[in-house]
Order: structure tokens, then sequence, then C-alpha cells
């Protein structure tokens, strides 16, 4: 099921908008605010400081935003980066979150295939709104580097190009049902797509990826192994994904137990954990002093265990520059390494 690489676009029309600046879209980050009206938001006040304050209501800013009733918040892994301060650029107060289910409260002039209030929508992980990506693009409730847009757990939320980046869900689905499709289905369907899994192939997956995983058996996969050394998260993935092999790296180094278990290594490995976590003293010291952002051995250890022309996927976000990245390894094995945030509608049919 693996699509492979996507298409270029219309070059022609890419080559227009950057010739003609009118015809870009535009956005305005900072919503307009209703002084009279209150809502509750989460908000980042520091490093492992999150409160719940009160603030005024985002309004409708452009003429494409829609904005909605918050009813159901999902709290990501990547809202882990910002709460234990290892992403850089978050401001103090910002709001978090970008995974919500919600309800029309109200809408621009210019969105047309959002309904009226009440209709049921779920908002994607990226507020992308962009064409040929240009600069109106950003990533909801979290830093400077990603547009500086506010987040969604909030009890209303404003979302820009309504009609891009909201979802009608069907009337006869529940939002536990859904929910998922804002953010985390997606990027697993996006790990398989990045890493091109096809009929036959053996996949390696880092914590904390049990969807990865279940995913991969719908593009083919012969076998699918998760590494992890939560118990509980083993237990829990071995018990819904039929056939799933585990190794638990506190018992048993990654390396060796996928030579052992797959003798020339898995043909895809998909990296799917966050960036801050290091286990080596030097990595500790880099990123303490600020001459790394992201420590290199996770990457590392998926160019050594691949096999030799294998893929590596990563959806797990990093930040910035990483030190002692085996380049040769990568180059020698002759792999192929695809990563990104998920172009989340560009799936949302599919896995509705």
């Amino acid at each position: 099921m693996a699509s492979g690489l996507p298409p270029a676009g219309n070059v022609g029309a890419l080559e227009d908008t950057r010739k003609d600046k009118s015809s870009q879209p535009h956005v305005t980050i900072s919503p307009k605010l209703d002084s009279n009206h209150k809502m509750l938001a989460a908000e980042r006040h520091g490093a492992k400081n999150i409160k719940v304050n009160e603030r005024p209501r985002v309004l409708v800013t452009d003429p494409d935003d829609v904005v909605l009733k918050d009813t159901f918040i999902c709290i990501c892994c990547s809202d882990l980066h910002i709460y234990v301060g290892a992403m850089p650029g978050m401001r103090s107060g910002r709001s978090l979150g970008h995974e919500f289910m919600s309800v029309v409260e109200s809408k621009g002039p210019n969105v047309k295939s959002v309904k009226d209030s009440g209709c049921d929508t779920t908002n994607n992980s990226e507020v992308e709104g962009m064409l040929y990506g240009l600069n109106t693009g950003g990533f909801r409730g979290y830093t400077a580097l990603t547009g500086g847009w506010e987040g969604g757990q909030a009890e209303y939320a404003r979302v820009p190009f309504g009609d891009v980046n909201l979802l009608k869900v069907p009337d006869n689905m529940t939002d536990d049902q859904v929910v998922l499709l804002s953010d985390i289905l997606p990027t697993a369907w996006h790990a398989n797509e990045l890493g091109f899994v096809g009929e036959g192939n053996v996949v390696a997956i880092g914590a904390p990826a049990r969807w990865a995983g279940r995913l991969c058996q719908a593009y083919g996969a012969a076998r699918v192994i998760i590494v992890d050394n939560v118990v509980y998260r083993l237990a829990y993935a071995q018990a819904n994904i039929p056939g799933l092999e585990v190794i638990n790296f506190s018992k048993e180094k990654t390396l060796d137990a996928l030579k052992r278990m797959t003798e020339l290594g898995p043909d895809v490995c998909i990296q799917a954990v966050g960036f801050h976590y290091c286990n080596t003293l030097m990595s500790r010291v880099q990123m303490a002093l600020k001459l790394e952002n992201d420590p290199s051995e996770m990457l590392n250890e998926l160019i050594f265990s691949c096999r030799k022309a294998g893929r590596i996927s990563i959806v797990g976000a990093y930040s910035g520059y990483t030190n002692g990245l085996n380049i040769g390894a990568f180059r020698e094995k002759g792999l192929c390494m695809l990563a990104g945030q998920t172009p989340v509608q560009k799936y949302w049919k599919t896995l509705l």
C-alpha cells in the first residue's frame, strides 16, 4: 500500500506564486480577542509549569478562519518536549495543544465547506493552509520556531483556513472513535509512508509507536518488532497487535537483539521518540552546554541496525543541530532516510 514519493505538484503554479506576492495566502498569527467573554486555556509558564488560566476568548480574525468550541482534547508526546523545556522558542503564557475535537462556534465569510454551528470537526496537527510551502504554515500550540500559534488545549480555538484544516466527522461516529485522526493515527500512517513499508518487509519501530506497528501490517509487513523498555507498553502492544515481536532494551541491547532476530537487520527502521532523550554522558554535557540541540544516539542506532540498502523513517521530533552522526556508515550502507511533519489532510479521508 505504500504510495512512494509524492508528486512534485504544479511547478508552473509554484513559479507563478513566487512571482506574484498578491496570490500568496495571508494569515494573521495573533488572533483577535473578545475581552468581554473569557475562556480557560492550558498555558506554559516555564519548564514543568503548566497553568490553566482564564483569558479573553478568541475570535474570527481572517476571512478563512473558524472558531471552535472544544469538546475533546488529547495530550501529544510533542507536548512533553514543551513541558520539560527541551524545545527552544516557547513564549511564557502560550497555550498548548494540537489534538482536539470540536464543534463550530463561528466562521469567517470565506469558509465554504464547514457548515454552521453544530458541525462536529476534528483539528489536524498542523495549521497548514499553505500553498507550495509558502510562509503561512505552522504548528499549533508550539514554539516561535514553528510559527508561534496558540494551541487548542482551551475551551475555544481559532483555526485558520478552516476549509483545509477541519474534517467533518460523520454523525454516526463518536469522539472516542475519531479523536486519534487529529494527529497520532495519521502520523503512524506517515511513518510507514516515509519508510516505503511493503509486502514481506521486516520493520523495527522505537517507542512509543504502537499505532505505527499496527499499521505496518496494513501495509503488508511480514514481521513487526517494537523496541521499548516500558514493560506495560510492551505488554499492551503485544496484546493488541497480532504476531508482534518486542525487544526490551533494558534487558538486551537493541542492536544485538535485532541481529539475533533478523540476521541481516530490518528492512525498515522507524524512529518515533522525542529528541531530548539521551543515554551517554557526552550527549548530556553537550546538550547542557548548548553545543547541540539533539543527541545523535538514536539516529546512529537506526543506522547500525538497518540492513544494507534499507530505509529509515523519522517522525519523532528534532529541534536543531546534532553532533556525532555517523554519516559515513549511513553512506556506506546505502541507506535511505526520510523525515517530516505529517501532512494530516493527505491521509484524513483514507483513515476515516
